[in-house]
């Protein structure tokens, strides 16, 4: 069947912490961490909010030439995995024994934005010889990889919003079935921009709701769009033989992993949840799970009219009875929607809540939706010893991953 994948680091670069212990202060606290746009002036624009993340200095990661040869998502990815390494007590596998998998929904947009405008100012002379190797989805894969030195499978995996849900996937069934010992698996994105968040509101994706403090509010009755969002997550993913052999600390098991698409529609979820439920099947047959195993669902929850409806339609779809008793919480009512690197960011909640024995809130959550009738964790954490926890990610294209996480000894997994 494979050998048992755990998780024994994890790097969080968000807007409500960077680092495990304030990214899991700032979630169990109820940190809004959507803010007033910094990074560019929104005069004209009709959205004006994002989930920035606050004072990052890349130049704290990466030295001067790196950042100036580097697009910003890039700079997220390495470090957070830098972070997730430090965290999994700075393994060093035999070279060929390790990769990564890491994902990115848009890439280096930036980059791209800022090039097109020189070759249109100054001429096609001055576009940058690093512009490609800039903007290339594939970069901080092939990053990470030269700063450890691993030589085993590097890939990205880009699939809109389920993008690094798929590349936590992919990396375990690459430790699982023997290829890797060890893989840093995650996503990354940076493609807050003026251009982004017109194309997104001309979509009518993003809440038109100005107030920071309850504009992202999955499930709510008043939820009207998602909060765009920037960061990165990596997480260090191991054999549990090789974990163990070098006395690493475990947080739990990665234990299954479902893929799907609903093939419906380029940009909305199937209302009934079809791709959806048979991802989160997929998920629990792979982990071998009983569907009363399970106590958390992180849902993908975006706050927009659409998803959160389809995802409490899947969910009970999936689950029946059982449905009730789940802790259901989204949190992109803090981060906002961080696009290819939303799955990165959960599966870390995931992992976490297991290894801690608390489920972060849904916050801003004030106005029940007949249509939405679940537990949503409202606005306070909550202690829940979590055996078994899933992570939710849809994507437009209609592409869906889910992937579950076991606390280790429980259920009947001989992974």
């Amino acid at each position: 069947m494979g050998r048992r994948v755990v998780v024994t680091g994890i790097g969080p670069v968000t807007p409500v912490g960077t680092g495990v212990d304030a990214f899991w202060e700032g979630l169990t606290s109820g940190r809004n961490g959507i803010r007033r746009i910094t990074r560019f002036e929104t005069e004209g624009l009709p959205v004006t909010l994002a989930g920035e993340v606050p004072e990052f200095d890349p130049g704290a990661w990466l030295d001067p030439k790196e950042v100036r040869r580097t697009d910003r998502f890039t700079h997220f990815a390495i470090a957070a995995a830098k972070l997730a390494w430090e965290d999994a007590g700075r393994p060093e596998p035999p070279s060929e024994r390790a990769g990564a998998v890491f994902a990115t929904g848009i890439g280096g947009i930036e980059t791209l934005l800022a090039q097109h405008s020189v070759m249109l100012e100054r001429g096609p002379g001055r576009v940058s010889p690093f512009m490609v190797p800039m903007l290339m989805a594939n970069a901080p894969a092939g990053h990470i990889a030269m700063l450890f030195g691993y030589t085993g499978p590097n890939l990205c995996t880009i699939s809109a919003c389920a993008s690094s849900n798929h590349a936590l996937g992919e990396a375990m069934r690459l430790v699982r079935d023997g290829y890797l010992d060890l893989c840093i698996a995650g996503g990354s994105e940076a493609a807050t921009l003026p251009l982004t968040v017109a194309a997104f509101s001309q979509m009518t994706a993003l809440t038109r709701n100005p107030d920071p403090e309850t504009a992202s509010r999955p499930f709510d009755a008043e939820r009207d769009g998602f909060v765009l969002a920037e960061g990165a997550c990596a997480l260090v993913l191991e054999s549990e033989e090789h974990a163990r052999a070098r006395g690493a600390r475990i947080y739990c098991e990665v234990a299954g992993y479902g893929a799907s698409a609903d093939a419906y529609h380029i940009t909305a979820p199937d209302p009934k949840g079809s791709g959806a439920v048979l991802a989160m099947r997929r998920a629990l047959e792979d982990a071998g799970a009983e569907l009363t195993e399970v106590d958390y669902v992180n849902a993908h929850g975006t706050s927009t009219p659409l998803n959160d409806a389809a995802e409490t339609v899947a969910i009970k779809a999936v689950f029946g009875e059982h449905a009730r008793a789940l802790a259901v919480s989204s949190t992109k009512s803090m981060t906002g929607h961080m696009l290819g690197a939303a799955g990165a960011v959960e599966g870390a909640v995931c992992a976490l809540a297991i290894a801690r024995g608390v489920v972060p809130p849904t916050i801003h959550y004030e106005h029940p939706d007949p249509e939405c009738d679940l537990d949503y964790v409202p606005n306070e954490a909550r202690e829940l010893p979590v055996r078994l926890a899933i992570s939710n990610s849809f994507g437009f294209g209609g592409q869906n991953a889910c992937v579950a996480f076991r606390a280790l000894g429980q259920g009947t997994s001989d992974r």
